[in-house]
């Protein structure tokens, strides 16, 4: 209800009707994110019963605001993808980005968020925060929700409350894509070399392999699927183990562009040719695919595309509205370049 003893509403009494903070309410009048879209609405209601008015100007725009994105690694040219799709959608929408490394060596080193560190962002006027191949733990899911930050994990490491906000690609087509690719070629024995066995994108894309395997009727082999991790090491080593079974493949599927160049590389230290001796299949179409001796076939997820739209679905989830999707998936395809063939005969 509105004063009318001429006196002014105060930040005090709308704090009180709202049940909030004095801090909340100028949170919600300075249009500043931190503050979930149902307590913003309850303290805009408060405002109106108690009469309070703004002293200087139109105020409580609709917060635009900086968003926090965080990558495992910057040191990969995957990620490099997805943070130039996150900054064009920045600089469409008016936001501001803030990056920080888990892993700024690029080492196996891991520093995680943790609750402290998600309340400081909050301190620091974040609008949202954007996770891109991280592990996600429930506190600090939970400290998110707590706090209004808007939340987006870009695939993720580990399996996460179906209620959390996801983007990534169409991993499971990605991986029938690939290998019924090779198989199209006459290979039969396909090696599939990738990330974390706890990684979802990982995880997808080898269910999507062994579908396209067992509707070929090709049993699937496990000694020829392997997990390490997403880097060219990786995938070197991964693709020497695989050259030493007593019958090797005649074709590997790489889990990601960056483990591709490992398996090139460890192809060319054998002698052999690629894909004269051994086809090879990436998964990203990151830059460089083109100038690799020969170029890689792989498999295109739209990365830019996926960084736009968890920045912009972040900026939604900031001001309280519902995202368009909880789980956007956008949709893959095979580039068929120079490093695929059908195998040598004997």
């Amino acid at each position: 209800m509105a004063r009318t003893n001429g006196t002014r509403a105060t930040l005090d009494a709308v704090a009180a009707a709202a049940g909030v903070s004095k801090a909340t309410v100028s949170k919600v009048l300075n249009g500043r994110p931190g503050v979930s879209g149902q307590t913003r609405e309850r303290v805009r209601e408060a405002m109106r019963r108690v009469g309070y008015t703004p002293t200087t100007g139109p105020r409580d725009p609709a917060p635009t605001g900086t968003v926090q994105v965080v990558f495992d690694t910057l040191a990969n040219p995957y990620a490099l993808h997805v943070l130039g799709g996150v900054v064009s959608g920045a600089d469409e929408l008016g936001a501001e980005v803030v990056t920080s490394v888990l892993r700024p060596d690029g080492g196996e080193r891991v520093r995680p968020p943790g609750p402290a560190w998600l309340e400081q962002l909050s301190a620091r006027g974040r609008a949202g925060l954007i996770l891109v191949t991280s592990e996600l733990t429930a506190e600090e899911i939970a400290t998110c929700h707590r706090l209004g930050l808007g939340l987006v994990v870009v695939d993720p490491l580990n399996p996460l409350d179906e209620s959390l906000v996801s983007v990534g690609a169409t991993n499971w087509a990605g991986g029938v894509q690939a290998t019924e690719h090779l198989l199209s070629l006459g290979h039969r024995r396909i090696g599939y070399a990738t990330g974390q066995d706890r990684s979802v994108p990982a995880r997808e894309r080898l269910h999507g392999y062994r579908e396209a395997l067992e509707s070929a009727g090709v049993r699937p082999d496990p000694e020829l699927t392997l997990f390490a991790s997403f880097a060219p090491d990786a995938g070197r080593r991964m693709t020497e183990a695989l050259l030493d079974l007593a019958d090797p493949p005649t074709a590997i599927f790489a889990g990601s562009d960056s483990i591709a160049m490992g398996v090139l590389a460890a192809a060319r230290d054998r002698g052999l040719r690629v894909p004269g001796d051994l086809s090879v299949v990436g998964f990203d179409d990151t830059f460089g695919t083109l100038w690799t001796d020969p170029p890689l076939t792989t498999v295109h997820q739209p990365l830019r595309d996926m960084g736009r739209v968890a920045l912009r679905t972040t900026l939604q989830l900031a001001r309280g509205e519902t995202p368009d999707s909880h789980h956007v998936q956008l949709a893959t395809r095979l580039l068929v370049r120079g490093s695929t063939a059908p195998p040598r005969r004997a």
